[in-house]
């Protein structure tokens, strides 16, 4: 599987939470939002069923 970079437009002061969650659970702020973003599909397709990737 192939590594993508997004690039997303983020407040200073969310910028700034991100980091200090980050820090707290040991984690780059990189690594935190691909965590929320894991959990995020994880329970859409709990609530909705598996996405289909289109290849």
């Amino acid at each position: 599987m192939a590594i993508k970079s997004l690039s997303i437009r983020i407040d200073e002061e969310m910028l700034h939470k991100l980091h200090v969650v980050a820090d707290y659970e040991g984690r780059s702020a990189n690594s935190q939002v691909l965590i929320l973003i894991r959990d995020c599909i994880k329970k859409y397709e709990q609530e909705n069923g598996t996405i289909e990737i289109e290849k």
